[in-house]
């Protein structure tokens, strides 16, 4: 029989210690920002703050799976440039809002793929390849367009076709369900738990017969498809989409997945990390201007909270050490 008084194990407070401290630093934040700026906390501005975030959220996940394997994936706002188009473009050629949903999806999967395919069979640095694939895929894309918008989108590619009301109830649904069933994958299936050995050591993962070229494919297919569904949500927002969509958008996820206590190096994060980095990050820009201070500050401040979350993390590690090259609880490895 359990023991009710039975106190929270050390190993469990030790592996949220970094989400406690996000969530700390974000109720201080917002009680500074209530007392300085109490509009911001608007039904509205949370409203908006919210929508503009939620694409950031959903490529986030796919990030935050490439990253536990020991990858990156730079290449996240070139595909939802494309993706972004083929939505709209789909919409415009009359294909139903099913049909342009897997069409985008399909398109940034498809994309994953050939990241994932170079980085795991021909086992080139995923740096190099998703750096080569952000920059032809941009440079392709804009001479494709001409830098043109898409327009004349049909009216129920708009918000999904559930109107403005509704659609943010819908968007929220959808993101959190993809957020729900990424967080139980990694923590409860065989699946999950070959993510974080690949990451950790990925030599002991293969003694432990775990597929790990096909691990690191599949996190990039995965982290595909999460950019094009993110690039739909986004562009049913608006009326037009742009042919540059996304500019800047990898650092944004990369450095939100970070700052949320996943290991650059890999084998160590939770989903929870990234939502609250994701939270942190997303709410600086809007923060600033009902501060009334400069914009330009954003990135500044991002990049210093970037920089204090990894020399964190880098003291708290063993020496010499980081991350601890560990395998997940449940591995068992055959000599």
């Amino acid at each position: 029989m359990a023991n009710p008084n039975r106190s929270v194990s050390p190993m469990t407070a030790h592996r949220y210690r970094i989400e406690a401290a996000l969530a700390g630093v974000l109720a201080m934040a917002g009680a500074l920002l209530w007392a300085q700026a109490p509009a911001f906390f608007s039904a509205g501005n949370l409203l908006d703050v919210l929508m503009a975030t939620l694409p950031v959220l959903i490529v986030a996940v796919g990030a935050t799976l490439v990253i536990l394997t020991g990858e990156i994936d730079i290449s996240v706002g070139s595909v939802f440039a494309i993706a972004s188009v083929a939505a709209g473009q789909a919409a415009v050629w009359g294909l139903p809002m099913p049909a342009v949903a897997l069409v985008t999806i399909i398109t940034g999967s498809a994309i994953g793929a050939v990241n994932g395919g170079l980085v795991s069979t021909l086992r080139l640095p995923s740096i190099v390849v998703t750096l080569a694939t952000m920059v032809a895929l941009r440079d392709g894309l804009r001479w494709i367009t001409q830098g043109a918008w898409v327009q004349d989108l049909p009216p129920g590619f708009q918000f999904l076709g559930v109107g403005q009301s509704s659609y943010p109830l819908v968007a929220l649904g959808i993101a959190a369900s993809v957020l729900a069933v990424a967080a139980w994958s990694l923590r409860d299936l065989p699946a999950g738990r070959a993510v974080y050995a690949t990451g950790s050591n990925a030599d002991a993962a293969r003694l432990a017969g775990i597929p790990v070229a096909a691990v690191r494919f599949w996190v990039f297919v995965i982290s595909g498809a999460c950019t094009g569904l993110a690039a739909l949500l986004n562009a049913v927002r608006f009326n037009q989409v742009p042919a540059n969509a996304g500019l800047g958008l990898e650092m944004q996820v990369i450095a939100a997945v970070v700052v949320g206590g996943t290991a650059i190096t890999g084998g160590r994060g939770t989903m929870l990390g990234s939502v609250l980095g994701v939270a942190l990050l997303g709410g600086i820009g809007p923060a600033l201007t009902f501060l009334s201070a400069s914009p330009y500050w954003e990135r500044a401040i991002q990049g210093a909270i970037v920089l204090i979350a990894v020399g964190v993390a880098a003291r708290r590690a063993p020496a010499g050490i980081w991350p601890p090259r560990r395998l997940p609880k449940g591995t068992r490895v055959h000599a």
